[in-house]
């Protein structure tokens, strides 16, 4: 049974010169082989051979094109252990019927109108029946062609179409164009995904009827094919996380998601309070995560398997963590994770990790002090270094976790003000880079949010010791903790206020302030 994908929109055959094939391997130890054949071949004795000899001439591609279309159908078929070759000896001995050849080539005189075609199980048929993507038809885009040779050979591997259908089990699309847009717009692999980011293996209704769920992956890695998924790389829990060795200002490690029940474990071990920024990536030809087929999630998690902070920007492929740790082990759990376009069943696929140390200045030498004055939030710092600095930044953030620099300024600049663009908190922090080396020091966190107005307003309800308030006339106050023991108290004057709670324990506090005899109760946390 042969399933044929039909292209909409075609262009004119395109010319350009022969390009030197570059030799590439996906998983060289493999012995089931994907052979994507850019150079041209005369293919004759197949059921393609209806007019007679086919001589397919070469794609059309640059060496450049060709490694980016190898780069995208190989992490598509990453998670299988299957090898994806530009090598045409690779291919010649892998075992007759574990090997497909798939043709990227101008020539389409003989099937015109299509971007590609190719026989459903023809994988292991044996007999060098090959696909087919017509690369002139598809304009020589490097992506579309990439998109034609993953489809074709998942037909070869045994997948029909992935179609839509509404609540009536009526077929809208041949080819499921998927849904969203920009870096997490998706499609499946076998619908149509030209226009998507993201391209992935997926299990719904196929072709054959609105009740026919098709497992992408489930049938590649059939019997039928004679290979299955490649080994977990990483453990999945704590007691088998995989160590990684941290040098004085950076780590790395890298995974591959192969499954939805699938999670990466790493550990290390920090010596001093530091700065961690971590980055996961996942595989991708370009900006905008581009090709990439996992959407990832990083947990960080302490030595007592407490959650840090869990991170999944919605909009983004990748994620990263920008903390402060204290001494101790730590654990990374990177997760592929479904979003609102995509399910979790094909979100797999490799990633990279890479981590950044920077040191922390203790308290006493790098001081950050934020309080609110009218509409803005006027920050003051000072530090003392063993070494010059070069440059400060300003950095702020939204979360306490991810922060972008809000300014840049000399050395010798101790302040700054800034007016936010709305009431909600904001948390600053300060970096040093010194000369020498331009390496990092961070002050502590503070928070703040802006003045509204009110008879009592607070700028923040997490503070550490100083609870500022801002206070419209003089009213009496007191701070009780949990317990409901008296840590402070006494009239706060008109204008702002600091009140000091350093010698609190940690957790709730409360702030009660009698304004004009109606008594108001205010939550505070001390972390």
């Amino acid at each position: 049974m042969k399933k044929i994908l039909t292209v909409l929109l075609l262009t004119g055959l395109a010319a350009a010169s022969v390009a030197q094939v570059p030799v590439l391997n996906s998983d060289s130890a493999a012995k089931a082989t994907i052979y994507i054949d850019f150079d041209g071949q005369l293919v004759q004795g197949t059921g393609w051979n209806f007019f007679g000899p086919i001589d397919a001439q070469a794609s059309g591609l640059t060496a450049a094109g060709i490694k980016e279309v190898f780069l995208r159908v190989a992490e598509d078929y990453r998670i299988f252990n299957v090898n994806v070759t530009t090598d045409s000896a690779v291919y010649a001995a892998a075992p007759g019927k574990q090997r497909i050849r798939i043709i990227v080539t101008t020539t389409n005189y003989w099937y015109p109108n299509a971007g590609g075609t190719s026989f459903v199980n023809s994988f292991s048929w044996g007999d060098g029946t090959p696909g087919w993507v017509f690369s002139g038809a598809l304009g020589l885009d490097v992506k579309n062609i990439a998109e034609a040779v993953a489809h074709e050979a998942g037909h070869t591997l045994g997948l029909h179409h992935q179609s839509s259908y509404n609540a009536s089990c009526t077929k809208l699309e041949e080819y499921s164009a998927g849904k969203g847009i920009g870096e997490i717009g998706w499609a499946p692999i076998m619908g149509v995904g030209y226009t998507r980011n993201m391209t992935t293996w997926h299990t719904g209704a196929n072709a054959q009827g609105c009740n026919v769920i098709q497992q992408d992956i489930n049938i590649i890695a059939s019997a039928l094919n004679g290979f299955g998924l490649r080994l977990d790389d990483h453990g999945n829990t704590h007691d088998d996380a995989t160590p990684i060795a941290v040098s004085a200002i950076d780590f790395q490690a890298s995974g591959m998601i192969n499954n939805y029940d699938d999670r990466d474990v790493f550990t290390f071990k920090l010596n001093t309070p530091t700065n961690v920024r971590i980055n996961a990536i996942p595989q991708n030809v370009g900006t905008g995560n581009n090709g990439a087929n996992v959407d990832i999630k990083v947990g960080l998690l302490s030595s007592f398997s407490d959650t840090i902070g869990k991170y999944n920007p919605s909009e983004l492929l990748n994620a990263g963590v920008d903390t402060n740790l204290n001494a101790g082990t730590y654990y990374i759990v990177v997760d592929g994770v479904a979003n609102q376009n995509l399910s979790d069943y094909g979100s797999v696929g490799s990633y990279s990790l890479a981590g950044f140390i920077a040191s922390i200045l203790p308290v006493h030498h790098f001081s950050l002090k934020a309080v609110p004055q009218d509409k803005t939030h006027q920050l003051r710092w000072s530090f003392r270094a063993d070494e010059p600095i070069k440059r400060v930044h300003v950095e702020i953030s939204k979360d306490g976790r991810r922060f972008s620099t809000l300014a840049e300024l000399s050395a010798d600049a101790g302040q700054y003000q800034w007016q936010p663009l709305d009431n909600s908190v904001n948390f600053y922090r300060v970096r040093a880079i010194t000369v020498a080396d331009e390496r990092s020091y961070y002050s502590n966190v503070e928070s703040l949010k802006t003045i509204k107005g009110n008879a009592i307003d607070l700028a923040s309800t997490i503070v550490n010791s100083n609870l500022q308030v801002f206070s419209k006339g003089s009213y009496p106050y007191q701070v009780v903790d949990a317990a409901g023991r008296t840590i402070r108290k006494g009239v706060l004057k008109a204008g702002n206020n600091d009140i000091d709670v350093n010698n609190a324990q940690k957790g709730l506090l409360l702030l009660r302030v009698n304004e004009s005899n109606q008594p108001t109760t205010y939550k505070i946390i001390k972390p």
